[in-house]
């Protein structure tokens, strides 16, 4: 039966079908909590989407499409306030120093359709990043770079946030050195909105 709503709902989501995928999850809510539709049908039927833009099935609007049609519907099942987004480490994403917002755009949405809550700080700078997560007590920080020079910055945010908070990268720099976010400092690095969801899982698990 999963596997029959993971493929129903995959293909409304490459379709752009926003009712047929609002219908999957009604009818899955009969028979799954609002939880276990994100774990078992929502997350990897957006995992195998990203694994299609991999490989060249899928064109990234189709990926951009389908995290932000997610989003809508884990929306209506899970609002902000629900216990299960709520008992979450504070999380918060942005751009550092770079001005390329879509893979970014594309991360959030896909983490926010697979149960998340976190902030977005759009591009940020030095400065503006580091106040902003020590007012916000953010626990688990993913930054998107650009250019080499930005992501080698990322040593200069974990030397003044310290330890406590996770980040987790991305981006070019990240795609071309595999070794380089352990350079720079980081915990973990994504090569995609589908890596980033669990990454993020294991991390937020760690962390509650």
């Amino acid at each position: 039966m999963i596997k029959k709503f993971v493929n129903e709902f995959e293909q409304a989501l490459l379709k752009l079908d926003r009712l047929t995928a609002r219908r999957v999850s009604v009818e899955a809510s009969r028979h799954f909590t609002a939880a276990k539709f994100v774990e078992k049908v929502v997350t990897p039927a957006l995992e195998r989407i990203g694994l299609g833009w991999e490989d060249g099935s899928v064109a990234l609007s189709q990926v951009y499409m389908s995290g932000r049609i997610s989003e809508e519907v884990v929306d209506a099942l899970l609002p902000p306030s629900a216990p299960e987004r709520t008992d979450q480490p504070r999380m918060a994403i942005a751009v550092f120093e770079d001005h390329h917002m879509l893979g970014k755009r594309i991360v959030y949405t896909m983490l926010r359709a697979s149960g998340f809550e976190l902030l977005d700080y759009g591009h940020v700078e030095m400065e503006g990043l580091i106040h902003r997560v020590k007012d916000d007590d953010v626990r688990v920080l993913l930054l998107s770079t650009l250019m080499l020079p930005s992501a080698l910055r990322i040593k200069e945010v974990r030397r003044r946030l310290g330890d406590d908070i996770k980040i987790i990268v991305g981006g070019a720099p990240f795609r071309f050195d595999d070794e380089l976010w352990v350079e720079v400092g980081a915990d973990a690095m994504g090569k995609s909105g589908a890596e980033a969801v669990g990454i993020i899982t294991r991390i937020a698990g760690d962390i509650s």
